[in-house]
């Protein structure tokens, strides 16, 4: 049996990668794996397959002895918090965050609220693949109650993480993509006294992340020519991710909100050893103005748990991904879009800015090109020795960066994709090692594979 467990969790697919079947038994290997009897939280996006994956998921905690608590549409962060808060032995939320309609995921917490380590999914896995392949798996469906005090609980947290700080006086426009946002993104910059308008509001799995949300900023953009305000902002599908758009379209992405409220954190002198941590993604004009300015950037692979990990190596208290998945000590490094979003917003009230002028106080980017090479193979089903080559190629190829130039090339952890990025001062060099490279490498893959 392959893998189970991906980069972020379990994802892929629906009724290809995660079938009813799987959703079951992984979840019964959970809780069969846990010690600690309190219920386990489970949440949910908006994709029409949650609803499947649920009533699948609430069958194996159920078979394995164990109790459940059903929050029901949620963003992701809802989770851990409530799980460390309200002190449930573990958590799950069933999602593909910034992934089409058609695939989901499962994402799996500990009793402290963080992703689940490898050891943990190792037993699962090993757990999995040892039931027996005809298991019996009921079909009656367990009747489902959502808990609305426990969202309100959280809801009210993001509330209190403001500090007193109220938004009023302030256009806000909040693309929620159809997703977990929806539940409460547009109530709670309400409740801080900010005049919001939502797009992309309503509760529809079909249509989360198409042509919307964090990966598309078209929408919002567009918003904010029709109908004018100081900021927006998009959310992903699970509400764990957000960028911003300044009044005049520009784009906060993870690097700028890093750069800006890492500035902000250094002049309180709250940052340790003027730390950030972030990816390989990271742009390296961000790296360099962040090092300018007396700050450290750590990088680590691609995966909000790679950031973490970090964090919690070097003591950090910043950090996160240029997609915009951002954790900060306010939560217990949980990565949460909504939270962010209200923590610019608050910057941008109390330092009496608007986010254009802020952005103009950034740093200036390098042109970056990201391209994605189909593959016609699943890389974590091939063969050790075919991977090593696989391995040795991008290493070779990401050698002949330089100072001024960058050469970053991975797998997909979710999709069968090769990114490519690279950037350097001018956007000639940039295409022209891009188009160098991203053809090298096709030819290079075919090779190795076929």
């Amino acid at each position: 049996m392959q893998l189970i467990f991906g980069t972020d969790g379990i994802r892929g697919k629906f009724n290809e990668d995660i079938t009813y079947s799987l959703a079951y038994k992984v979840a019964y290997a959970l809780g069969l794996n846990l010690k600690n009897n309190n219920p386990i939280l489970i949440g949910r996006d908006t994709r029409i397959s949650g609803e499947i994956l649920l009533q699948a998921i609430t069958q194996g905690i159920s078979a394995s002895g164990k109790k459940f608590i059903n929050l029901g549409i949620c963003p992701t962060p809802a989770i851990p918090f409530l799980i460390k808060k309200e002190k449930f032995s573990s958590g799950i939320m069933i999602s593909a965050s910034h992934n089409p309609p058609e695939y989901n995921g499962i994402k799996i917490f500990d009793h402290n609220g963080q992703k689940i380590a490898k050891n943990f999914e190792n037993k699962i896995q090993k757990l999995v693949e040892e039931l027996n392949q005809n298991i019996s798996i009921p079909e009656k469906e367990i009747s489902l109650k959502t808990n609305e005090k426990l969202m309100e609980i959280y809801v009210q947290s993001l509330i209190q993480t403001m500090g007193g700080e109220n938004l009023s006086g302030m256009k806000i426009i909040l693309d929620t993509c159809y997703g977990s946002a929806t539940t409460c993104a547009k109530k709670i910059f309400q409740n801080l006294g900010a005049d919001v308008r939502v797009i992309n509001d309503s509760i529809n799995g079909l249509k989360i992340n198409l042509n919307c949300g964090s990966t598309n900023l078209q929408s919002l953009k567009k918003a904010l020519i029709e109908t004018p305000a100081d900021m927006g902002f998009s959310f992903d599908g699970d509400a764990d991710r957000v960028i911003g758009v300044d009044s005049m379209g520009n784009v906060m992405d993870g690097d700028h909100i890093l750069f800006l409220w890492g500035s902000e954190l250094m002049k309180q002198k709250t940052l340790t050893n003027n730390l950030l941590i972030s990816t390989h993604m990271a742009n390296l004009g961000f790296e360099k103005a962040w090092n300018n300015i007396g700050g450290i950037l750590c990088r680590t692979d691609v995966g909000d748990k790679f950031v973490l990990n970090a964090i919690k190596e070097e003591r950090a208290v910043l950090g996160g991904e240029q997609s915009g998945h951002i954790l900060s000590n306010i939560n217990n490094f949980s990565g949460d879009g909504i939270l962010t979003a209200l923590q610019i917003s608050k910057y941008c009230k109390k330092k009496n800015i608007t986010l254009n002028n802020w952005l103009k106080s950034s740093f200036e980017p390098f042109p970056q090109k990201l391209t994605n090479i189909k593959l016609n193979f699943d890389i974590n089903k091939i063969n050790s020795k075919n991977r090593i080559l696989i391995d040795q190629t991008i290493e070779s190829f990401q050698s002949i960066d330089s100072d001024n130039s960058r050469i970053y090339i991975r797998p997909s952890g979710t999709e069968p994709l090769m990114r490519v990025l690279v950037e350097a001062e001018s956007e000639k060099k940039v295409n022209y090692l891009s188009n160098e490279i991203t053809n090298k490498l096709i030819l290079e893959m075919k090779k190795i594979v076929n």
